[in-house]
């Protein structure tokens, strides 16, 4: 007998023994504890096993599972291996339930649903080595489940289907090797706290977009694969600003394809920059795509007045004057990662990661007087006396040209200006005046 037809037996006698066609044991029926107990052979099944054939009656092999979901789906049992052998059509949704699905090759044994979505439930569980096709507008998934909830797609094949659908709400999503083929619509990935892509392969004649991310993350990872994008399609959709808590990395994954009005990526509407995709939270290194990561932050402002003026910077006191900031209407046009915070003569980075940066520039100041000047680039309104280069006019009215070199570590929210001081001057009370001022931090 079959698993199925076993454990169906009404009533079974103290003692009777059966051989379980699935599992290649022999049980007997213990009535002192009502349960089937398995007899040692030369082959020890797994206790939650079952095997659905392509020439089973689903209504006879899953009698158990459909009652469970009140003859309107089948809910597996938690923690039960379902062997799929051959292909199976499916009359009602799938509640995986914690269950494992999985067939011995995903090019013969398959998951078919005509009409409605295959796998629709609250709960996790794992779907390996399968091909999956859901025709007639259903989805292959619409899972929406609890944050303690994690769900496994792996060595599997998702083809020819209306919709792959939508997952959302789990604690862990890990979908890897899948290939993606013929599919009308993508798969919407929607508040997810772990999101691990690893090596998704998608074909051109997929449509739509293939993957969308929206809601909440705690962190994603895609790494690997491809995304064959033509025609009108987008390959990965990023519009609706999902919120990533941690962070986002993206790797080594190939975008490849002719569009029209398609998109390799349909990026952020708010937080990313001009060309880019992604805001902060990304590290985005892949072919197809420019690269996004903190180690390509830049940040540069210019100060350059028309000939014959320039920006006034004051001192006052006694010899060696305080350390102050160079001032000049400063503009940028290159920044990624970097913000001017709308001040001039300054630089905020914006990246995630703390990192070294390189700092380069010039300054050129006339002096009221024969006088030596200090110049300083400052972190955080503080100058790094390490990098200070003095300059001296020798007349009035001189044009002094200095250099402008440091290496400086930064973390989100640190800035860098440019300060001045005066050292000597046979002026008490004069200014410089700045024409032009450059500065590039990357």
């Amino acid at each position: 007998m079959t698993t199925a037809q076993r454990v169906a037996i009404a009533s079974p006698a103290d003692g009777l023994m059966v051989y379980d066609t699935d599992l290649k044991s022999f049980y007997h029926y213990n009535s002192s504890v009502t349960s089937w107990n398995v007899i040692n052979s030369g082959t020890t099944g797994r206790l939650k096993f079952k095997r659905i054939r392509s020439t089973d009656v689903l209504a006879t092999v899953l009698a158990a599972e459909k009652a469970a979901g009140s003859n309107s789906k089948y809910v597996l049992d938690v923690n039960t291996y379902y062997e799929i052998n051959g292909t199976i059509t499916f009359d009602l949704p799938i509640d995986l339930n914690n269950a494992y699905v999985s067939g011995q090759d995903a090019n013969e044994d398959k998951l078919v649903r005509t009409s409605g979505n295959l796998f629709d439930g609250a709960t996790g569980g794992s779907i390996r080595n399968v091909t999956i096709q859901v025709t007639g507008g259903g989805k292959v998934f619409n899972f929406s489940g609890a944050s303690t909830e994690n769900l496994i797609i792996r060595d599997a094949i998702i083809a020819g289907s209306s919709n792959v659908g939508t997952i959302t709400g789990f604690g862990l999503v890990f979908v890897s090797i899948v290939q993606y083929v013929g599919n009308t619509a993508g798969i919407v990935y929607d508040s997810i706290s772990k999101l691990l892509i690893s090596n998704a392969a998608w074909f051109s004649n997929n449509s739509g977009t293939y993957e969308k991310l929206q809601g909440t993350f705690g962190l994603v990872q895609k790494q690997g694969g491809f995304s064959e994008v033509t025609g009108t399609s987008i390959g990965f959709d990023v519009s609706s600003n999902p919120t990533i808590s941690g962070d986002a990395v993206m790797e080594t994954v190939v975008f490849t394809g002719t569009v029209s009005t398609g998109k390799y990526v349909n990026g952020y509407t708010s937080g990313s920059y001009t060309g880019y995709n992604f805001n902060n939270s990304w590290s985005v290194r892949c072919a197809g795509l420019p690269n996004e990561t903190d180690a390509n932050a830049v940040g540069e402002f210019s100060v350059d007045y028309a000939v014959g003026s320039g920006a006034s910077t004051g001192f006052s006191g006694s010899n060696p004057t305080s350390i102050v900031k160079v001032s000049g209407v400063s503009s940028s046009s290159n920044l990624f990662r970097f913000s001017t915070g709308g001040v001039n003569n300054k630089l905020i980075y914006l990246g995630k990661k703390k990192r070294f940066f390189q700092v380069t520039g010039s300054i050129s100041f006339q002096v009221p007087a024969i006088g030596t000047y200090i110049i300083y680039i400052s972190k955080n309104g503080a100058a790094i006396t390490q990098y200070k280069i003095y300059g001296r006019g020798a007349a009035a009215n001189d044009i002094v040209v200095l250099p402008l070199n440091a290496l400086v570590e930064l973390s989100n929210s640190d800035y860098i200006e440019v300060f001045a001081q005066r050292y000597t001057s046979t002026n008490s009370s004069d200014s410089i005046i700045t024409p032009n001022m450059t500065l590039v931090v990357k």
